[in-house]
């Protein structure tokens, strides 16, 4: 059975593509996260450029022992161009069986462990053959070298086309008060139907929920602060708990270098709001009330 944690800590930032941590830095980080209960750490081959993951795996090679208090997400299929991937002539999608095992491959070799918890297609691909997709992971799980897998980005139809072939146990999608599609386009319902896990990424807006001057910012700061005021707690506490009162079971994964954010998540998980507060931060991101 999957286990992981409540929030998920996103590494896309840790590395090349933020803040450029140090195998001392992800020492830090990764044990502090530990220490708070937040063991379920997510990836993708394609972050810092291809060297994430390796930064990430450094770490874990100089305290091995780490491995096993933990959770490695990680995804494949996106193919970029980049000095490390020269062969690649264009941004694209790639599924074919050879590629998500040589992905699977390369990610264990950069984590430095014999296994990866959770193993994600990142994005739909037009030319994706459910069968080939199908005969990797099993392959994969047979060998022990991926526990769970699921998806990214997929909408219900495409997920579908997957499972008729392999079982799909997650599904990462972008969750917020600033993207609220999933909610009422079918997506989270398809989630709950299949207990199919839904994972938030950018669950706070990209971090810039208290930084735009836009009407529509401004109304869910305003209702944000106003409940935060009732429930004696910080206003991300309450953007996450928006997401956790969602009976699909929503996981944020929030994309931070401060262990201090990933806790205020933590602490959203002890907000139980009610239903009309809930649909008070609702109507301000839509902006009126709902038909």
């Amino acid at each position: 059975m999957l286990q992981v944690s409540s929030p998920i800590a996103g590494c896309m930032r840790w590395g090349a593509w933020g803040a450029n941590f140090s195998t001392a830095d992800y020492l830090d980080i990764i044990n502090a996260c530990l220490e708070q209960g937040i063991s379920s750490f997510d990836h993708a081959d394609i972050y810092g450029d291809y060297t994430t993951e390796g930064d990430f795996g450094a770490a874990l090679a100089e305290q091995p022992s780490l491995r096993f208090k933990m959770q490695l997400i990680t995804k494949c299929g996106i193919q970029m161009m980049s000095h490390k991937r020269p062969h690649h002539q264009v941004k694209s999608y790639n599924t074919s069986k050879e590629h998500i095992i040589a992905s699977a491959e390369r990610s264990l070799q950069q984590f430095h462990t014999d296994y990866l918890d959770v193993f994600l297609i990142h994005r739909p691909d037009p030319l994706m053959q459910p069968e080939e997709v199908a005969e990797a992971i099993h392959l994969l799980k047979i060998q022990g070298k991926i526990l769970h897998f699921g998806v990214s980005n997929f909408y219900p139809h495409q997920v579908d086309i997957l499972r008729k072939y392999i079982p799909v146990e997650i599904n990462q999608l972008e969750i917020s008060l600033l993207h609220l599609p999933p909610f009422t386009n079918g997506m989270l319902d398809h989630c709950l139907q299949h207990s199919i896990i839904p994972m938030a990424w950018s669950p706070l807006g990209g971090g810039i929920l208290n930084e735009e001057e836009s009407p529509r910012f401004q109304r869910i700061a305003t209702c944000a602060s106003e409940l935060a005021e009732i429930y004696q707690t910080g206003v991300n506490q309450i953007l996450i708990a928006f997401l956790l009162s969602h009976p699909s079971g929503i996981l944020p994964v929030i994309g931070t270098t401060k262990v201090a954010r990933l806790v205020q998540a933590k602490e959203a998980r002890n907000i139980l709001l009610r239903r009309e507060d809930w649909f008070k931060l609702f109507t301000a991101s839509l902006g009126k009330e709902v038909d």
